[in-house]
């Protein structure tokens, strides 16, 4: 995203409550360091900003510094840098309170509750407390303190929901390892940016339509128009995405790390990219395929004709459970799923879509350069510890368009957002294109001049109103 100048964090008391117990190695705390430092490095420091605070816990809670302690971001870092792991048991519940108690405090460097500073805790934690965390985090949070939760490796997810505060979607955060940890580290950077509506200032290039998001903007496209390659122009041609015949398969990863409630989240990703479709005889057809260490056709290309009769389908998935071999199960894509005796239509584009959250057991290389040389639109993504590599390497060109990565499978949505503004990108029938950028010219200039009749009736406004008083 556009972080530029606009982004400017709201006043914020941030208090890292930070889980060292026996079982974080030495060097998966370090990595917890990493995240912390890169949350800190995207903040605006500074006495009347943002202070920043750690809490170390293990059976005792240690305050490594308090929100008074570093005035400076170069500070803060040095001493992120210096804390040490305590390496006991996990008492979350005492940390929690010590919060309370003492680091939110003024005496601490805490400033008074108001509306316009935030006071924001972030619990780190691998562990399943020796201690009760339910009240002692909903007094927390009726004391004016946010409260998010992140979750490493074997966490229990119970407790994670007792310390967050709502909406938990947005408060609770969990990655299958320490290694991916620093993933989080953009979420952060965004919910802490508070920013200038890029849209409202007119600071944007967007043709149609702008939609504000922190810290940066994204475009969109009026109905009946399509959003181009660039994320910028629009393509208009009336017709519902997709509209031209694709063959596109889902290589689905069903493997023990991909746990149950995750798997569900996937499938709601694949009927997500499969309702921005246009399904049909002559138009989409869509196949699922689902691998693990063995790999299975859920169903061929072609059979279900209705994006309803492929969601149900979808749904009823079972889950195989077993280890991850990408590398054979691109083969069976490209000897098996794409062929015309399993209903691939000759002349038809082929875009295949691969979805893992683990390193593959087996060689890719191969079949991913396949893939590609028969001309198929490889898209890869990657969840929790997929490794960026192998994603690049199953994609196609330009690869920064075709692969994506998330640490977290609540962000599977996003993804699939963008998958869906990707794959509905055609070629444009209409050779007339002088006709089309004349008429998007006009059209530019009707809302820039819309833009400044609004701006001006707004002055109009203030004026009268000033006058009237």
């Amino acid at each position: 995203s556009n972080k530029g100048p606009n982004c400017r964090t709201q006043p914020t008391d941030l208090v890292f409550i930070v889980d060292s117990s026996r079982s974080v190695r030495p060097s998966e705390f370090e990595q917890v360091k990493d995240f912390l430092s890169q949350v800190i490095e995207s903040l605006d420091v500074g006495l009347n900003a943002t202070r920043v605070g750690v809490l170390n816990y293990a059976s005792s809670v240690k305050n490594e510094f308090s929100l008074k302690t570093h005035k400076t971001k170069a500070a803060l870092l040095q001493a992120v840098k210096k804390v040490q792991p305590l390496s006991t048991g996990t008492m979350t519940g005492l940390a929690i309170q010590y919060a309370i108690n003492q680091a939110f405090t003024e005496g601490e460097g805490a400033r008074l509750r108001s509306p316009g500073i935030k006071k924001v805790a972030i619990v780190v934690t691998d562990g399943r407390p020796q201690d009760g965390v339910k009240d002692v985090s909903a007094r927390a949070r009726q004391s004016g303190l946010e409260l998010f939760a992140i979750g490493v490796g074997r966490v229990d997810m119970t407790t994670l929901r007792q310390i967050a505060s709502e909406p938990l979607d947005d408060h609770v955060d969990y990655v299958e390892s320490y290694s991916v940890i620093e993933k989080l580290s953009k979420k952060f950077q965004e919910a802490f940016c508070e920013m200038a509506d890029l849209c409202s200032t007119g600071d944007h290039d967007c043709q149609q339509i702008c939609v504000s998001t922190p810290g940066s903007y994204t475009c969109a496209c009026r109905d009946g128009y399509t959003l181009n390659e660039d994320g910028k122009t629009c393509n208009g041609k009336f017709q519902t995405c997709g509209a031209s015949a694709i063959d596109l398969v889902f290589l689905i990863d069903g493997s023990k790390s991909v746990r149950p409630e995750n798997f569900e989240l996937v499938k709601q990703f694949i009927n997500q990219v499969v309702e921005s479709l246009d399904v049909g005889n002559n138009k989409a057809h869509v196949g699922v395929v689902q691998y693990s260490s063995s790999v299975r056709q859920e169903f061929p290309l072609g059979r279900y004709n209705s994006k309803k009769d492929i969601k149900t389908a979808v749904k009823k998935m079972a889950y195989m459970e077993k280890g991850t071999m990408t590398g054979q199960a691109i083969k069976y894509l490209i000897d098996n799923t794409f062929t015309i005796s399993n209903g691939g239509r000759p002349g038809v584009s082929k875009v295949g879509i691969v979805f893992t959250d683990g390193r593959s057991q087996d060689y890719i290389n191969d079949a991913a350069l396949k893939a590609k040389e028969l001309g198929y639109k490889m898209y890869a993504v990657g969840v929790g510890n997929a490794v960026e590599d192998e994603l690049r390497m199953i994609a196609s060109e330009p690869v920064g368009e075709h692969y994506f990565y998330t640490a977290d499978f609540k962000a599977m949505k996003e993804i699939g957002k963008k998958l869906q503004m990707k794959i509905c990108v055609e070629e444009n029938p209409c050779e007339c294109e002088a006709i089309v950028k004349f008429q998007s010219k006009v059209e530019e200039l009707i809302q820039s001049l819309t833009r400044k009749i609004e701006a001006v009736s707004k002055r109009l406004t203030a004026l009268e109103n000033k006058i009237t008083v």
